[in-house]
């Protein structure tokens, strides 16, 4: 392709050279190969500007980035400098690819909670009504019968992958993408170049503060999904604080709906009905109209998922009928409330819960499963180099809700797991919450009186601890904050890692480890 097609819609660029046809893109300079576009781009840790000159040796056509035009370069090369590399890299992902989110209706999902479950619905339910769509989100990206990787902790793929995943769904004629949206999607101009048809926001809490340093400019950053001006179409939880000020920058050709499990006058209300272990069974009000939906999915905050899923696949026509089959037929994903069964009398459950707000709706909704004399079991931890107010909040919620609560490592990152741990039994001593160890996990500690935690610094010891050692029949055990993940970061290294398969290993009486396992 030639370099003037991927630079026709950016803006204010100075070329430096002659034209030249282009075989790939890439932003990471050990990728670059004869005939690619190299984009510096300036991130958190590592400046792109600094390889350029290696890029150039590995023979790339072309350079786009911020800096000055260097004449050391040499004449075989063409540089293009831009004002801002990241959103250069978004337009030109898109040109590179033939712009594909330009013949679908692609549908973005934002918010703190939620995202994930409310995109992998709505694709069952348009799935279910015959439309083509595919899905990209935390979990995977999902395109007929192809499941991609999206990565170990990133959320919304990067401009390239992005593109990509989208023009394939455009190869096989689909009509619709449902992208999950990060806040660090939005700020890092992962989503530059991309057209949304519409947008769903789940909620606004506070989360990342580490990267945004507060919670006006978190709110801000998600605000950027909603001030797009092709947008066409916006779903809206009226139950967030935040529902005013995110109204307010909407266009007013765009079309409204709202949804909420609080106000009936919203265009979407939920009412819960009833709730048998997994199944939820709910009254849905829209237009003056009234009709019973039932689900196999876990928590009452969920119906607000089903509600923000219902309202974009009743503006696509979706009929009642096959509406409320597919709610039906709904199934969490993989590492959402996910059960894992076992012969020991109590109840496994992995889930991905890693804030304030989740973890309380979560552990509310668990308390509904426990019978007579039986105990909510939780386990998790706070990431380390992330937010440090949850490593205050998170506890106390815990403990306030949770039997035991076992406090462990959760991506610690470069920081000390005991220096985390700390914090967290800190938030909690001056409570009347006490403190178990190791050494007294005898039978007589299934008697307790009041909650109780402890502090296990290995994530794979807590878990087998938690159900070799403590748990009881009727018991439910809850491992949070990692859910689908695949890896643990210690010291900036990913290493492999599955909470589901660490349960699998502790109910065969092993620990799982990560040194049992190769870095990625």
């Amino acid at each position: 392709m030639k370099l003037s097609k991927l630079l026709e819609r950016i803006e204010n660029y100075e070329i430096y050279g002659k034209e030249v046809t282009i075989t790939n893109i890439t932003d990471n300079s050990q990728k670059v190969k004869k005939g690619s576009l190299f984009i510096a781009i300036k991130g958190l840790t590592v400046d792109g500007h600094k390889y350029i000159k290696q890029a150039i040796k590995k023979r790339a056509r072309a350079i786009i980035g911020e800096m000055e035009f260097n004449k050391e370069w040499g004449e075989n090369i063409t540089y293009v400098k831009v004002s801002d590399s990241r959103k250069a890299l978004g337009i030109a992902a898109s040109a590179f690819y033939g712009y594909p989110s330009e013949k679908l209706k692609v549908i973005g999902v934002t918010g703190t909670d939620g995202k994930t479950t409310t995109t992998t619905m709505l694709h069952h339910i348009l799935e279910k009504q015959g439309y083509k769509v595919g899905s990209i989100s935390t979990v995977s990206a999902k395109i007929g019968r192809e499941i991609y990787e999206t990565g170990l902790h990133t959320t919304t793929p990067g401009p390239l992958a992005l593109n990509f995943l989208l023009k394939e769904m455009v190869k096989k004629n689909y009509e619709i993408a449902i992208l999950e949206v990060t806040s660090h999607g939005l700020d890092q101009k992962r989503v530059e170049g991309i057209k949304f048809y519409g947008a769903i926001l789940t909620n606004i809490t506070k989360e990342h503060l580490d990267y945004h340093k507060n919670f006006k400019n978190y709110v801000n950053t998600k605000l950027k999904l909603f001030k797009r001006k092709e947008l066409k179409l916006v779903v809206l939880n009226k139950d967030d604080r935040n529902f005013n000020l995110v109204k307010s920058q909407i266009k007013q050709d765009v079309k409204l709906y709202t949804y909420s499990l609080k106000d009936s006058k919203s265009d979407f209300f939920a009412k819960l009905l009833s709730t048998k272990d997994l199944i939820i069974e709910f009254e849905i009000k829209h237009l003056g109209k009234k009709y019973k939906a039932k689900s196999p999915i876990f928590g009452e905050y969920n119906i607000a998922n089903v509600l923000a899923s219902t309202a974009v696949a009743h503006h696509l026509k979706v009929n009642k009928k096959t509406l409320k089959k597919a709610t039906e037929t709904f199934r969490l994903p993989k590492g959402r409330a996910e059960e894992i069964k076992n012969d020991k009398g109590f109840r496994i459950f992995i889930d991905f819960a890693h804030t304030p707000s989740s973890l309380k709706k979560l552990l509310i909704s668990a308390k509904k499963l426990l019978k007579k004399d039986s105990r909510l079991i939780c386990i998790f931890g706070c990431a380390g180099e992330r937010d440090t107010t949850k490593r205050i909040y998170m506890p106390k919620i815990a403990t306030k809700y949770a039997q035991v609560s076992i406090f462990t490592a959760e991506d610690p990152r470069r920081e000390k797991v005991s220096d985390i741990l700390s914090v967290m039994e800190n938030a909690v001593l001056k409570s009347n919450v006490k403190k178990i160890n190791l050494k007294n996990l005898g039978k007589k500690n299934n008697k307790q009186k009041g909650n109780v935690f402890l502090t296990i610094e290995d994530r794979g010891k807590a878990i087998f601890y938690a159900i070799n050692r403590i748990a009881k029949k009727g018991d439910v055990i809850f491992v949070l904050g990692k859910g689908h993940e695949r890896s643990m970061n210690y010291n900036g290294i990913e290493y492999y890692w599955s909470d589901k398969e660490a349960v699998l290993e502790a109910l065969r009486k092993k620990i799982f480890k990560l040194s049992h396992v190769q870095k990625i």
